[in-house]
C-alpha cells in the first residue's frame, strides 16, 4: 500500500508524505485520536522505563513525541530518533531544545530497514506508529533485532482493528470515513488521511505481527490490546 499514485518506492513515498504534513501533523494526531495517543505512548514508556536503558532508539520518530517522553521518564538514559521526513524532524528538533533536552536527545534522518547503527549497539527500540509505514516489514524487525544489545527489548505500537462486532463496525466507519474526511481538509493532503486507514487494514497486526518479531529472534514475546483492540502494544526481548 502507498499513499501516491506514483512510481516512487513506498519509502519515498512516505518521506514526501509526512514532509508534505509536518506543519500539522501534531494537531492532526492528537485531534484525530482524542488525544488517546499520549495515553497509549505513556503505556509504552512505562514498559520501557522498568528496563533501566541506558541507550534507546525512537524509531519513525517523528516530531520526537515519544523520544521527548522518553527522556523525561527515564532520566538515565541517551535517546536517539530516526525517521525518514526531515520536515518531521526539523519540528521535532524545535521542541527538543524548548523542552532543554539537546544533550540527551538526537533526532537524525535514516532509514528503519537500513539503520545507521552497529550491531548491538542500543538497550531498548521503540517505534509508534510506524512500523506499518515500512516498505519491509520484515526487514525493518531484523534491523531492529541487529542493532539491540543481547538482553534489550522492543515495544511496538501500532494500529489494530476491534474484535468487537458492533464496536468495531462504528470504529471502522469513523476511521474509513470520518476521519480520511477531516484530514483531508485540515492537512491540504487528499492522499495522506486515505493512506491511514488502508495502510492499518494491511498491517499484520495482532498474532501474525508477533510471529514477525519470533521469525526475527526475539523471544517473550507479548501482545497487550489497547481499547478493545483499536491498537496493540508489542513487547520483545533479544536473547542474552
Amino acid at each position: 500500500m502507498k499513499p501516491y499514485n506514483t512510481t516512487e518506492s513506498k519509502k519515498e513515498q512516505v518521506r514526501s508524505m509526512f514532509d508534505a504534513i509536518a506543519f500539522r501533523y501534531d494537531a492532526l494526531n492528537h485531534l484525530l485520536s482524542m488525544g488517546v495517543d499520549r495515553s497509549w505512548r505513556r503505556k509504552v514508556i512505562r514498559r520501557v522505563h522498568v528496563a533501566k536503558p541506558a541507550t534507546i532508539l525512537d524509531l519513525a520518530t517523528g516530531t520526537g513525541d515519544l523520544a521527548i517522553m522518553l527522556a523525561r521518564k527515564c532520566p538515565q538514559s541517551a535517546v536517539t530518533g530516526i525517521d525518514l521526513s526531515e520536515q518531521m524532524l526539523a519540528i521535532g528538533r524545535q521542541k527538543v531544545s524548548q523542552a532543554g533536552l539537546e544533550q540527551r536527545v538526537t533526532l537524525v534522518q535514516g532509514d528503519a530497514e537500513n539503520l545507521p547503527a552497529e550491531d548491538n549497539s542500543f538497550d531498548a527500540v521503540t517505534v509508534a506508529f510506524g512500523v506499518r509505514n515500512f516498505e519491509d516489514i520484515a526487514r525493518g524487525v531484523a534491523e531492529i533485532h541487529r542493532i539491540l544489545h543481547p538482553g534489550g527489548i522492543v515495544c511496538v505500537l501500532e494500529f489494530g482493528m476491534p474484535r468487537n462486532k458492533i464496536f468495531g463496525t462504528l470504529y471502522r466507519f469513523y476511521f474509513h470515513r470520518i476521519l480520511p474526511a477531516v484530514g483531508r481538509m485540515l492537512s491540504h493532503d487528499k492522499s495522506a488521511y486515505t493512506y491511514l486507514p488502508q495502510s492499518v487494514d494491511e498491517f499484520p497486526y495482532g498474532e501474525k505481527f508477533r510471529g514477525m518479531l519470533l521469525q526475527a529472534g526475539f523471544t517473550d514475546c507479548r501482545i497487550t490490546n489497547l481499547w478493545g483492540g483499536i491498537a496493540q502494544i508489542y513487547y520483545g526481548r533479544k536473547q542474552a
